[in-house]
């Protein structure tokens, strides 16, 4: 069971709670259909000013070898060089600039979207779905957004030529995001690991 949160105590340091998070795609295949798939491993860091919007910020590591569309042979293209060439480039990051209010629960996030070593700025619209704090005490808040990109505009374009005319693969990409952000909760001093030197006595000789 979640609790409503006021806005303003919701400021702080976040993190992406991945168990309730999706981060994905959508493009259209064949002039026909539209295939959806998934990053199943991402990591982020991210600040939320309730107050005063202008000053959050976020930064998003997504590991692109974790991209999962539900077909093994078609995710094995993508993680090629034709597409999103994982061996070379292991992730795709997103490092925001600027936070715009927009009225009411929606935002835009604007930020450079690094693919395939190719730096494009890019503008996120998001709404904010709800804020709350679970059973265990932590806060959190929802977020959904989504953005258009050009697979060309990062080197992506490869392609083959339909008999019927048209492309198999739509240049045009809808990147999803549907994220629950949990407060980064802080972590325990280390305890200092023991030694046989931390356990002699003062004077003491092996």
């Amino acid at each position: 069971m979640t609790s409503t949160t006021t806005a303003p105590a919701m400021t702080g340091e976040y993190e992406i709670d991945a168990a309730n998070s999706r981060i994905g795609f959508a493009a259209c295949y064949a002039m026909v259909s539209t295939v959806r798939g998934r990053f199943d491993r991402f990591d982020a860091t991210i600040h939320v000013d309730a107050t005063e919007p202008e000053r959050s910020s976020a930064q998003v590591c997504l590991f692109a070898a974790s991209i999962d569309t539900g077909q093994l042979q078609r995710d094995e293209h993508l993680r090629s060089p034709d597409f999103l060439d994982v061996d070379t480039y292991p992730e795709i990051r997103f490092d925001s600039t600027a936070v715009r209010p927009l009225g009411g629960d929606r935002y835009e996030l604007a930020g450079e979207l690094t693919i395939c070593a190719i730096t494009q700025p890019v503008a996120i619209e998001f709404t904010v779905t709800g804020t709350s704090t679970d059973h265990r005490g932590i806060d959190l808040i929802g977020f959904a957004g989504s953005v258009l990109i050009s697979r060309a505009a990062f080197g992506m374009r490869w392609n083959a030529i339909l008999e019927t005319g048209g492309v198999l693969v739509a240049d045009e990409v809808c990147l999803e995001f549907d994220l629950a952000l949990m407060r980064r909760q802080a972590r325990p001093a280390s305890t200092p690991r023991r030694t046989w030197l931390s356990v002699l006595r003062p004077g003491h000789r092996r």
